[in-house]
């Protein structure tokens, strides 16, 4: 039976993944328009970035299954020792993010292009660390990790799950994704599909 953390990570990579490209897709249909983006929709997908996988995600994963990993089996410690390293300059490279879509919205089109540069190294990044998660870290942790580890991992990770997974949003949470589903085109959110 795949224990619960690794189903819960798996669908939050896939809705992260999912969010990631939606992100790209509304650039390029705007670009292929020459039109200005929806800049709330890209606001939306930035903040819920910074919020759920840089605060939520990445920390389960730093501060509770790496350490668990690293107690079992010297196998990936430097895998291990990049992932955390990516997750610590994430979080820098989102805010760096959200200045370069504040300076696109406030300069216009003179900012297009560093914008549009910077969301493809961010999303090209994010994907290739979550492969590494996927293809070998998991893995490595399913042949490693007790039973009791699967125990208490599955507890802490049952907690905070992703609502872009199908579970409903704290309180606190509940208008940004309402508002994302309704502003971001399929297959992410409940928005026009992109051309």
């Amino acid at each position: 039976m795949t224990p619960a953390t690794l189903r819960i990570l798996h669908d939050e990579h896939a809705a992260l993944a999912a969010m990631l490209r939606s992100l790209l897709l509304l650039l390029a249909q705007h670009r292929r328009e020459a039109t200005l983006p929806d800049f709330t929709a890209l606001r939306a997908i930035l903040f819920y970035l910074d919020e759920f996988p840089e605060q939520r995600h990445h920390r389960k994963e730093t501060e509770l299954l790496f350490p668990r990993l690293r107690q079992r089996t010297a196998e990936g410690a430097a895998l291990l020792d990049k992932l955390d390293r990516d997750h610590e300059h994430s979080e820098r490279a989102v805010r760096e993010l959200e200045h370069a879509l504040l300076g696109f919205e406030m300069m216009g089109e003179p900012r297009r292009a560093a914008f549009e540069q910077a969301a493809e190294r961010y999303v090209d990044a994010y994907l290739t660390h979550m492969r590494h998660e996927e293809h070998e870290i998991l893995p490595l942790a399913e042949r490693t990790l007790t039973a009791e580890d699967w125990a208490a991992l599955d507890a802490a990770f049952g907690e905070n799950r992703d609502p872009l997974t199908g579970h409903a949003p704290d309180e606190a949470y509940r208008a940004l994704f309402t508002r994302i589903a309704h502003l971001v085109p399929a297959p992410i959110g409940l928005g026009p599909a992109t051309r």
